[in-house]
């Protein structure tokens, strides 16, 4: 009752000696206490607050106080506004408001809000800058090149920064053309710069997708050329799944041979018959460039073979034992290989959803955060009160 501002001791209003004028409050007779008021003598300073402070209004004010919430600020004296935690920066997470202010700062801001009737006015430090976002498609048209630093990496793919605190996600569907990236640790490292391309930009939904892939030229129509079906080919086997053998192909491209095409009969486990590494001579069973997908066949490359090539190819793969590594290898493929026969489409649209669904504090250091705060608006008043 001695102020309608912020005091933290009665010394700071008075002193001892000092003859004061004040107002009667209450007379406790039985507990012989008179309640006594200083600042009741002064004029409410909430009163017509909506007037000298409308909507939109730009104000400066000293930062009295600060929350894990927002910071207080003290915009005339017995009159305090709420810079909220979510309305401190355009680009940046702000994990706590003093990473922003400090208690005594002098801090210009925007009117957000006026609730005279419950003394709350909520202000705003970013609302002084312009927001970035809205001129961002200007800046980077659709088409856009450029080399942006890898700040954090997920399992649906990177993020890139194109200038401070904006990132924009490279979907791992757009790592690679050719490659069948499982992750994206595969292609990119943290810090590493990488050069990207604008494919979209959602001001709304403040996100920006990009792709490293689409620097270079699609190869699948070249390799189409290359790859029809009924030519032989050559290939490295990178991998043995349950449901046949991946191999690496020239041109930076993988192939996939099923297991009814290996050309052993009752295979059970490939491994006993293939080793990572070795080179096999096959025939292009199928190109599907809208997948992105070689399937080919070493048991019809071998139809129109001399009985000894034959016979030499099934001597070299007979059944063998599998090492104690191997086996371990093939246990975690088999947790990691897709259901379908064949390798899935990097393209996956059904994926590129999923991850666009993911919320962006999933990316963790996250990237940025131009998403609403996750403080829900009903706390904010809750948290004003206190």
């Amino acid at each position: 009752d001695m102020s309608w501002g912020r005091i933290s001791h009665p010394s700071e209003v008075v002193k001892i000696g000092d003859k004061v004028r004040v107002k009667v409050l209450n007379y406790d007779k039985e507990r012989g206490r008179i309640s006594l008021g200083l600042k009741q003598l002064q004029s409410y300073p909430w009163e017509g607050v909506a007037d000298r402070f409308a909507v939109g209004t730009r104000i400066e004010g000293r930062v009295v106080s600060i929350t894990d919430y927002g910071a207080f600020v003290e915009i005339e004296e017995g009159v305090e506004g709420l810079i909220h935690i979510s309305e401190m920066s355009w680009t940046q997470h702000v994990r706590h408001p003093s990473k922003i202010v400090n208690i005594g700062d002098m801090v210009e801001t925007v009117v957000l809000r006026v609730d005279q009737e419950n003394e709350k006015i909520s202000l705003g430090l970013k609302q002084t800058q312009p927001d970035p976002w809205e001129t961002l498609d200007e800046r980077y048209p659709v088409g856009t090149r450029l080399v942006g630093k890898i700040r954090n990496i997920t399992n649906f793919g990177v993020f890139v920064e194109i200038e401070p605190g904006i990132d924009g996600l490279v979907h791992i569907s757009d790592l690679s053309w050719t490659r069948r990236v499982k992750h994206p640790s595969e292609v990119a490292k943290k810090s590493d710069e990488m050069p990207v391309v604008v494919l979209n930009i959602d001001k709304e939904q403040r996100r920006i997708s990009l792709s490293h892939k689409h620097c270079q030229d699609n190869p699948w129509e070249m390799l189409e050329q290359q790859y029809q079906p009924g030519v032989e080919t050559v290939g490295t086997v990178a991998e043995i799944t349950d449901k046949g053998l991946v191999v690496d192909l020239e041109g930076d491209v993988e192939g996939f041979v099923p297991i009814s095409q290996v050309g052993i009969d009752d295979v059970r486990d490939l491994a006993e018959h293939f080793r990572a590494g070795e080179d096999l001579n096959m025939e292009v069973l199928e190109f599907d460039r809208e997948q992105k997908r070689i399937v080919l066949s070493i048991r019809r490359y071998y139809e129109r073979k001399s009985e000894d090539e034959i016979a030499e190819y099934l001597t070299a793969h007979a059944p063998r034992p599998v090492t104690i590594g191997e086996a371990v290898e093939g246990e975690a493929d088999e947790k990691t290989e897709d259901a379908s026969e064949e390798p899935v489409s990097d393209d996956s649209e059904t994926s590129k959803e999923s991850a666009d669904e993911a919320p962006v504090e999933a990316a963790s250091e996250e990237p940025v955060s131009d998403e609403p705060s996750e403080e829900p608006e009903k706390s904010k008043d809750s948290e004003e009160n206190a």
